[in-house]
């Protein structure tokens, strides 16, 4: 792999091997210049305003961006290979205004993969897909800052392999928005919840303000009806803490103060951000896999950063392996 278009190149790191599996991506990006083109054997790839501050409070520039996303992508891509990817650009940072992109853009490199997505009403639209490096850095390079990957795979685009739980502070307008102590203390609840039922459960921040929590589950099941789970599992957990948790679909009927299990996230066409994914905050924070233990003992979500997520998952691993294995994994048939 060759580097061009700038008189010097600054390697990413060591290689390194983590226990999640896999070595750190052995690519250099220049901090010197804004640009430079990556040769993947016959596949190139051209990176541009290298040196352009995306995260002006910190210092971070968007070759920081490609920079991370080139450190983490061995335990990153298994997770959103096979995925359509809703792109939702920054082209002028986080601070900065973005617009959603689902179409693969006009100039595409003719070796990215594309999903082809029925929307109804002879509407077919064809996502790009992330299955390797090189496609990472591509659609990184047009100024996406976090990846929104969909639920199911694109043999099969109506059949999830996972349910969710997107957890989010309702604000107060007392009080501000809800402390995250008790997003944490929700996510539990909803983890005793499924262990009620024999459901894994597996948490990560959202990087933004509140928590994921998924469940691995056999593919079968259309995703309406994974959908229809969720709310009726929802509703059930906020019905026993009322106190804490709110399921109500209409944003103004929303107890203030409370913590919502949102389970419209499981709709078709809809996205979250990904596990490992930079959120457009201030700090450049990561929606990072956590224990439960550490859930338990209390976290904040600027613990998990752009500057020390490689650091942590070269530590730890990737805490969401079981979310890739066939083994394991709820066959939701009975519940629906």
């Amino acid at each position: 792999m060759a580097q061009k278009n700038g008189p010097k190149t600054a390697a990413l790191g060591r290689r390194t091997r983590s226990k999640g599996g896999g070595a750190a991506a052995d690519v250099a990006i220049p901090l010197d210049c804004d640009g430079v083109t990556l040769r993947f054997g016959t596949r190139n790839v051209g990176l541009t305003n290298l040196r352009k501050l995306f995260f002006p409070e910190v210092g971070l520039t968007k070759g920081d961006l490609l920079r991370y996303y080139a450190a983490v992508a061995p335990v990153l891509i298994p997770h959103i290979r096979d995925r359509a990817m809703v792109m939702k650009r920054y082209p002028n940072g986080a601070a900065g205004e973005f617009f959603f992109m689902k179409r693969t853009p006009a100039g595409a490199p003719e070796w990215l993969r594309t999903c082809r997505v029925d929307h109804g009403d002879e509407k077919f639209i064809d996502f790009p897909v992330i299955d390797d490096l090189p496609a990472l850095l591509w659609v990184i390079n047009l100024g996406c800052i976090d990846l929104n990957p969909w639920y199911a795979r694109c043999d099969d685009v109506d059949r999830p392999d996972y349910l969710h739980f997107d957890l989010d502070p309702v604000k107060d307008p007392r009080k501000g928005k809800t402390a995250f102590e008790a997003v944490c203390e929700t996510a539990l609840e909803v983890k005793r919840g499924l262990d009620a039922i024999k459901m894994p459960s597996f948490a990560k921040t959202t990087g933004s303000n509140g928590i994921h929590v998924y469940v691995p589950i056999v593919r079968g099941p259309l995703q309406k009806e994974v959908w229809r789970f969720a709310k009726a599992f929802a509703q059930a957990l906020a019905a026993h803490r009322p106190d804490l948790i709110t399921a109500e679909y209409k944003i103004a009927k929303r107890p203030a103060g409370r913590v919502l299990v949102d389970y419209n996230q499981n709709a078709w066409g809809q996205t979250l951000a990904s596990v490992y994914s930079v959120r457009p905050t201030p700090r450049a924070t990561v929606s990072a896999p956590v224990t439960w233990k550490e859930v338990e003992r209390g976290i904040a979500l600027e613990d998990f950063r752009l500057d020390n997520m490689p650091a942590r998952i070269n530590k730890a691993g990737d805490l969401w392996a079981p979310l890739l294995a066939k083994t394991g994994r709820v066959k939701l048939d009975r519940f629906v």
